[in-house]
């Protein structure tokens, strides 16, 4: 089941590549075909134009997409779950990013060829198409004049202009102290569970009473319209049973909550709700409150917290107290909702201490007491499992021997129970060979790498782990431990912080690969250095969009970082490219620049929008589960608007700073019809 529901997962993730992919693999296309129009609009055949048009932008197309595809490296370093989610959405995106430029190098060129031709506005033409291309057409003007100007005024001081931009780029990583970290976005997972601890030793039946409470309060507080079913499970029972249950005696319990399909409040926001009444109500309870889905689960390693503080050393009663008291500041700390020890070591209990030479005088080994003994308080299921296949329907039912219920009710029954031997032909008293004592013993022994350890689950209030964990690591550190006791975090706390780690270091190197691309593709080292400025104001973008939208930075907004990179840069690569081939025609640099970033502006602007309008609807988290891509769209569409809004300055100032003299004489710039 859970493999199942992992390889929805995965499906989820390509279909989210695939749903990025079409906001992008229209672009190649429309740059092919904007610059096929502009030789129709100079009156050359539509044949002509196409051959002519579609040749013009190759390379840059080209250089695009292979720059937006190349950017997808750091997947490859990403760290546990995320490494095989991310690979298939990067392997849907690349593929279908390739499937484009083949359709716009050689589909698009034959239709405009076939179908296109120059579009003419006659007064006498009022059908409703004509007039609104007239009308977009008369705006669009406009607006390149508005835009001619700024260019103008940033030409004439290119040095001022570039160093402001720079400026405001150094100053926005401050604002990522106000961001906070996560590994994944926070899902409404439409359910919750609830784990109870009454008093250690507190008998099943008062745990009940105490649940029976709890869920009066649960129904209370969640609607009956978002209500779907509530299911508790109250202690343990010994078997095999007892691996599939989060129970450690008879003083525990958890509650699963599910709420409907569709209900109007989510899941988190009743976890705070039931959280605030049951501190209130039930304050003899411990409680820890989690989602309870699997996307949690895998994602946390399988604990149930995002931030798991392992207490481990050779002496159990000191491990605990070392725990208790770091649970006890850590919920103190600001931003913490729960903590949690499913351990407990003072559970009542009775030692029965063999005496295995009177044991071994009678021929009695101390085996054959202990399996009496298990047989006699539960069954011999544990200690000599039998089947029996039913012939008709091929089930297996397990064969026991078990001691009639409530035959064991008081510590005398206990010492009077038979113990049977293969040596002995009579039975004899537990008490004639043991010792029985009352002890406070564990419930539950937990290990990691065979080292015994006491956890402390610590769940935090919002989605960000980043403050919570490192005040957490604050605490350990200030902490004087004991030399035989070690004290380290796991959960999804530890996987986010290597992700973070090594996609930095994937980004760097993702940036190195796409300059050298554009070095062989553009025979220069200073023009991969120009196209990559573009990706500086789609970077500062990116933390103001997570402030406005209260969002965490996390392995998708990374993601959505690394297909922000290759669309800014490919929007530069329009500008460059362009550039160059009109300085083969025109001597004068600042002219050159002013036209191609005036014929560019119209390409550029099209296919960023594009892409954001195609990522609106992902950005707003409408459907379910649909906010684990939220974030992702959010950081193109705010990055990208900024990258678009000031690349259009900033590259080709750049150009004129890198390739001209920078001169500030103030002059406009005509340009005539022929030129553009």
């Amino acid at each position: 089941m859970i493999l199942s529901m992992m390889g929805n997962s995965i499906n989820a993730m390509i279909l989210g590549g695939l749903a990025l992919a079409f906001s992008r693999v229209i672009d190649n296309s429309v740059v092919v075909l904007e610059n096929i129009y502009r030789h129709l609009e100079r009156g050359e055949p539509p044949e002509v134009a196409a051959e002519v048009g579609g040749r013009e932008v190759e390379l840059p197309v080209l250089a695009s997409t292979i720059t937006t595809a190349i950017v997808f490296i750091p997947v490859t370093f990403l760290y546990g779950v995320s490494k095989f989610l991310f690979s298939a959405l990067a392997l849907s995106v690349v593929i279908s990013l390739f499937a484009s430029y083949v359709i716009a190098m050689t589909v698009v060129p034959l239709f405009c060829a076939k179908f296109l031709h120059k579009h003419e506005y006659h007064p006498e033409n009022k059908t409703l198409g004509s007039r609104f291309n007239h009308w977009f057409n008369h705006k669009f003007e406009r607006m390149l004049l508005t835009y001619d100007h700024w260019v103008a005024k940033a030409i004439a001081r290119p040095r001022f202009t570039l160093m402001a931009f720079l400026i405001a780029f150094l100053l926005s990583p401050f604002l990522f102290t106000f961001i906070g970290f996560s590994y994944f976005p926070r899902t409404d997972p439409g359910q919750f569970v609830i784990n109870i601890k009454a008093p250690t030793g507190t008998r099943v039946e008062a745990t009940s009473e105490e649940v029976a409470k709890l869920e009066g309060i649960i129904r209370r507080i969640v609607s009956k319209n978002d209500l779907n079913e509530i299911i508790s499970n109250i202690g343990n029972t010994p078997g095999f049973s007892a691996i599939y249950t989060s129970n450690t005696g008879t003083h525990s319990a958890f509650v699963q909550v599910s709420l409907k399909e569709g209900h109007k409040i989510g899941s988190y926001e009743y976890m705070a709700r039931v959280r605030s009444e049951v501190q209130k109500e039930l304050p003899e309870l411990v409680t820890y409150f989690q989602s309870g889905g699997l996307v949690d689960a895998v994602l946390n390693q399988g604990l149930p917290a995002p931030i798991d503080v392992q207490v481990g050393g050779s002496n159990l009663q000191k491990d605990y107290k070392i725990a208790k008291d770091l649970a006890i500041k850590i919920r103190g700390m600001k931003g913490v909702s729960d903590v949690f020890i499913p351990q407990d070591v003072n559970s009542p209990s009775f030692k029965i201490d063999v005496d295995r030479v009177h044991a071994n005088e009678m021929g009695i080994s101390q085996k054959e007491v202990v399996d009496n003994v298990i047989t006699s308080l539960t069954s011999n299921a544990m200690i000599a499992p039998s089947y029996w296949v039913d012939p008709k329907s091929g089930f297996d039912y397990f064969l026991t021997v078990q001691y009639p219920e409530k035959s064991i009710q008081s510590l005398d029954d206990l010492k009077a129970i038979p113990i049977r031997g293969t040596n002995i032909k009579n039975p004899t008293r537990l008490d004639m060979v043991a010792n029985i004592k009352p002890i406070e013993a564990p419930t539950v022994v937990d290990h990691y790498q065979l080292r015994r350890v006491i956890d402390v689950y610590v769940a935090p209030k919002s989605e960000d782990l980043s403050r919570v964990a490192s005040s957490v690591d604050k605490l350990i550190k200030n902490t004087k431990l004991p030399e035989d006791v070690r004290v380290n975090l796991h959960g999804s706390v530890l996987a986010m912080r290597i992700s973070l780690k090594v996609f930095g270091m994937g980004l760097l190197l993702s940036i190195l690969l796409v300059y050298l691309v554009l070095v062989a593709q553009f025979q220069s080292f200073i023009d991969p250095f120009i196209i990559l400025l573009a990706i500086l104001p789609g970077l500062a973008g990116v933390p103001i969009t997570l402030l406005l939208t209260n969002t965490t930075l996390n392995v998708m907004s990374l993601m959505g970082i690394v297909m922000l990179m290759g669309i800014a840069s490919s929007n530069s690569i329009l500008i460059v490219e362009f550039t160059h081939r009109l300085r083969e025609k025109e001597s004068d640099i600042k002219k050159a620049v002013c036209v191609a970033c005036r014929v560019r502006l119209r390409p550029v602007l099209m296919t960023s929008l594009a892409t954001i309008i195609g990522l609106i609807p992902m950005s707003l988290a409408l459907g379910a589960g649909s906010e684990a891509y939220a974030s992702l769209a959010r950081v193109i569409i705010g990055g990208l608007t900024l990258s678009v809004l000031l690349t259009i300055f900033i590259v080709p100032m750049a150009y004129l700073l890198i390739y001209g003299d920078g001169g500030s004489n103030n002059h406009k710039i005509l340009l005539t019809p022929g030129e553009i």
